[in-house]
């Protein structure tokens, strides 16, 4: 019996939020080991379908970069980067959409609908839902370089919402490969982090969520932090305590909380069942970036701890 009451006492944590989400939009980028690993990959998906049934409308943005490289490897096309993009000639552009929209994609959205979900999976040409334009980069020293070319990598210049939210009403769950469309149809490989971002900020979504490698963002002395606002971790960025793997994922959060997406959260994918955790519990699973709410640096300690997710 005391096994039974535990179980109504774990869904009585989640009422809460449950009443707080329900109708809302969360956006989720699907990627890092979450995406290779078979329990996990079935415990993403039955989240997914679990949020959708319970009034919640989940959209997914995923990655697919180790894929990538494995079958560029396959094929012989060698890869170059700069400053941790790859320059991507017709030639590796091809592969990037075969793999994102003609594989990964697709595998995603049926994944999502073997576990009892409905659904579609997208890619940014699909009803010019990703405009793009072509992304120059900085190079030398901390970027103050000249611009340099890297080909077919773009960054998002509007996000069209249309389908995604007739999608949404019709009640399918929208998988967006992160691959977007000039103004004279060329295609462009974008970095998924970033789509994900900006799709949230068209929605309006409640919450967007990052899935990772990590355990979330952590101080100085090594802890995790559960929670902190945006003028803190531009501070952690500044000193160098956030390193480069971190930087995009943190500047793509403080960017959707100013775009105005209510709460942002970067987890660590490798746990089951990550994404309920994160919503419903009260511990959550990684790191919650909220918008600053004083400009007083005493106030910011406040939040370097603490939960206040509902």
């Amino acid at each position: 019996m005391e096994d039974l009451i535990a179980k109504a006492d774990v869904l009585l944590e989640a009422l809460p939020y449950l009443r707080r989400f329900s109708g809302k939009i969360i956006v989720v980028k699907y990627g890092g080991h979450a995406m290779t690993d078979e329990r996990l990959k079935a415990s993403f998906a039955q989240d997914i379908v679990l949020l959708k049934y319970i009034g919640i409308n989940p959209v997914i943005v995923h990655g697919g970069g180790p894929q990538i490289a494995q079958l560029l490897g396959q094929l012989g096309i060698q890869s170059q980067f700069v400053r941790g993009m790859r320059v991507t000639d017709q030639a590796t552009m091809d592969v990037v959409e075969m793999v994102l929209v003609g594989k990964i994609n697709k595998e995603i959205a049926n994944l999502i609908t073997h576990h009892g979900g409905r659904a579609v999976g997208l890619s940014g040409k699909d009803d010019k839902l990703i405009l793009a334009r072509r992304l120059t980069v900085a190079t030398g020293k901390s970027g103050k370089g000249g611009k340099v070319d890297i080909g077919l990598v773009g960054e998002v210049r509007a996000i069209n919402p249309t389908v995604i939210e007739t999608l949404d009403r019709d009640g399918f769950i929208p998988v967006i490969a992160p691959v977007g469309v000039g103004e004279d149809g060329e295609t462009y490989n974008i970095n998924a982090d970033h789509v994900a971002g900006e799709v949230a900020e068209a929605l309006h979504a409640e919450k967007l969520i990052l899935l990772t490698d990590v355990d979330g963002i952590r101080d100085a002395q090594g802890n995790v932090l559960r929670t902190l606002d945006s003028d803190y971790a531009q501070d952690l960025v500044r000193d160098g305590v956030i390193g480069e793997g971190m930087i995009p994922k943190v500047e793509c959060c403080i960017d959707a909380l100013q775009g105005g997406v209510h709460k942002t959260h970067i987890i660590d994918g490798r746990v089951r069942h990550a994404l309920l955790l994160e919503i419903f519990t009260d511990e959550g699973v990684g790191t919650e970036v909220v918008r600053a709410s004083s400009k007083d640096p005493r106030a910011k300690t406040k939040v370097r701890g603490l939960r206040a997710k509902a």
